[in-house]
């Protein structure tokens, strides 16, 4: 074999078993590197700016910002996988099969852990618009603890079951030395295609279209010109503004959140993956990853109390005595 044939190779010492690289342009090829490690290092980044504020701001501990803090958890994952697959961007694989199947796993498992979030979101301003009178009753800080460990605890289990045949025996399914395969059967896939796609999105969109109802019809009412009697009774029966808005906000999130996983979930329902060519498939794989990094930036958008958290945290307040009780909002 010719030393050109060799540099082909993603281990020249293993002519017969090694795997061969994708030889990309130079330009398409950093191109591709820095998009990816951008959107790798600004997700962790500003997901880990969400995690530590709630954390630490005791302002902020309330039922609504830990699901916003599960969501960050489940993103800041997501940011790091986006980090491993930078190494296949020319189809060679140096990490080794055990870190193959685990960063694999641990994407599937976060990913799913982000879908399940955005139905507790979407349950919690279901109850908080549509229920007011309840929510201080029914949505508490345990019950959100509890749902979010539920929530990952059931992420984790099911994905460990789907993907045990590849957690069980790392690399079986690679045909070459230097390759990163993870394959589910029907009945596998179908499974998580249902659990992590279907159901949430079906639970979520209906949810929201309750919400945004609801939403603007008390919208509409706190608008009409009503008697100062008869706006005093609708008071007790309509939600805060705080609570309109806080809808709001979760309402884009979800909707960015629906426009970045939708069409990579629909290729995989419809089958057609095979038959995109490398751009189209690479441009939904970056939609998909990138959403991670939005959620974080239209908290900067529709919060204060998140860009005031930043400023603390990047000069450094938040290691002063009691700067855990700074008023953030």
């Amino acid at each position: 074999m010719s030393s050109f044939d060799e540099d082909e190779l993603c281990f020249p010492q293993l002519l017969n078993s090694s795997c061969r690289k994708v030889i990309l342009p130079y330009f398409e090829s950093l191109f591709t590197y820095i998009i990816l490690s951008s959107i790798s290092i600004v997700t962790v980044f500003l997901n880990m700016m969400v995690i530590i504020s709630i954390s630490h701001f005791k302002q902020l501990h309330t039922s609504t910002n830990l699901l916003l803090l599960s969501l960050a958890v489940s993103d800041c994952i997501v940011g790091l996988f986006t980090l491993f697959q930078i190494d296949l961007i020319d189809g060679c694989w140096f990490s080794g099969d055990i870190v193959c199947v685990v960063s694999f796993a641990l994407g599937y498992m976060s990913t799913a852990a982000s879908i399940g979030t955005m139905v507790l979101i979407s349950i919690d301003r279901y109850v908080a618009i549509c229920h007011p009178l309840h929510y201080s009753t029914k949505v508490t800080i345990k019950r959100i603890n509890v749902c979010i460990c539920l929530c990952w605890m059931f992420c984790v289990l099911v994905h460990c079951l789907i993907l045990k045949d590849n957690l069980g025996h790392p690399g079986r399914f690679n045909s070459c030395v230097g390759q990163c395969v993870i394959i589910l059967d029907y009945a596998s896939g179908l499974a998580d295609m249902i659990l992590s796609f279907i159901i949430p999105v079906t639970v979520i969109v209906v949810l929201y279209m309750r919400v945004f109802v609801v939403a603007v019809s008390q919208a509409r009412a706190m608008r009409s010109h009503i008697t100062s009697v008869t706006i005093k009774c609708s008071v007790k029966v309509t939600a805060k503004r705080s609570e309109l808005k806080a809808a709001i906000t979760l309402g884009v999130v979800v909707v960015v959140f629906l426009i970045c996983v939708c069409p990579i979930f629909c290729v995989l329902l419809s089958g057609q993956d095979s038959m995109l060519n490398a751009s189209s498939l690479s441009f939904i794989l970056t939609l998909f990853y990138f959403n991670s990094c939005l959620n974080p930036l239209i908290y900067a958008l529709f919060y204060p109390w998140f860009r005031k958290s930043i400023k603390l945290i990047v000069t450094l307040k938040i290691l002063q005595s009691d700067s855990c009780d700074t008023r953030v909002l």
